[in-house]
């Protein structure tokens, strides 16, 4: 998306296997005004956000401390508040400060995490509708964290380590190990092993040991791991950024939200990474819409005084 302006924007190219003709190159705003109109609705769209910058918003509203706003859900971007004297590209006042949507699901395309791409991420982004593209949003977001551990699964299975080699349909078939289910797994004490049961049976899983539920267990824990730890590498590069003396990061999204241990390692991984910042992360619970709901109440009261 290129923003123009508060209520103008173009969409540049779609994103997450999304395709609709005529929609790239146009302002989404004229589209979406000419759709209510057919509609005969008495409806205006005072400004284009995305869910990120509502998550930022919305942190923001409550702490003036909060200075990043990151989606960790079906899929994920960041943004951060910047001032316009660092912007090359500003052409207003550089006094100011601005947010700064990063799309950052899109690191990686240039071939710059090769180095830490493993061979089930590639099979990840052979199988989906956008190969070659997100390839940062493909190793940490809801939407693929399942698939990479069915990779890792899949492989085990067929080397023979698990399921004494057994396969079924359901293990085989791409998208059906649910990211939810490394939520269920993990939220289980080490030793226990029913919502692991409950799994399998979901994919026509019945002749399985001890050992086999305890190595899913662990390529689970693994998976989540990684992402947490590799959001968190993103978090620095935004907190050294803002360069302030205490931030808040608001965060919202399924991901974050219900995996029992995912905030703790991003803390972790970011505290290590960053010994010397002081921040917090923070759940924006619903902050995309709160923050959409701020951002149109704030533009119509704008609008209303400019108006006289």
């Amino acid at each position: 998306m290129s923003q123009e302006g508060l209520n103008k924007s173009r969409l540049v190219n779609w994103t997450k296997g999304f395709k609709c003709s005529g929609v790239e190159g146009e302002d989404i705003v004229v589209l979406l005004h000419q759709a209510i109109a057919r509609q005969k609705l008495m409806v205006r769209c005072v400004a284009v956000i995305n869910d990120t910058v509502g998550a930022l918003l919305a942190g923001a509203h409550l702490d003036e401390d909060c200075q990043i706003g990151i989606i960790l859900g079906t899929g994920t971007n960041a943004c951060y508040m910047e001032n316009t004297s660092k912007i090359e590209k500003w052409r207003g006042d550089k006094d100011r400060q601005v947010v700064i949507n990063t799309e950052w699901g899109a690191f990686g395309n240039n071939g710059c995490l090769d180095f830490i791409v493993t061979d089930y991420d590639k099979e990840v982004d052979l199988i989906s509708k956008n190969p070659k593209e997100q390839i940062y949003e493909k190793m940490i977001s809801g939407m693929y964290l399942g698939e990479v551990a069915r990779q890792v699964l899949l492989r085990l299975a067929k080397d023979g380590c698990l399921f004494k080699g057994h396969i079924s349909d359901q293990l085989n078939t791409p998208m059906m190990f649910y990211t939810k289910y490394l939520s269920e797994i993990e939220s289980e004490d080490e030793s226990e092993i029913k919502n692991i049961k409950m799994i399998l049976e979901e994919l026509d899983i019945y002749n399985y040991t001890l050992q086999d539920c305890m190595i899913i267990k662990r390529v689970c824990k693994v998976v989540s791991t990684r992402a947490a730890y590799l959001s968190a590498a993103g978090v620095v590069s935004l907190l050294k950024r803002v360069n302030r003396s205490f931030v808040t990061v608001a965060v919202d999204g399924s991901l974050y939200r219900y995996h029992p241990t995912f905030h703790d390692n991003m803390t972790e991984m970011t505290k290590k990474l960053l010994p010397d910042s002081k921040f917090q992360l923070k759940l924006s619970n619903d902050g995309s819409g709160v923050g959409a709901g701020l951002v149109a109440a704030i533009s119509t009261r704008q609008i209303a005084v400019s108006r006289g």
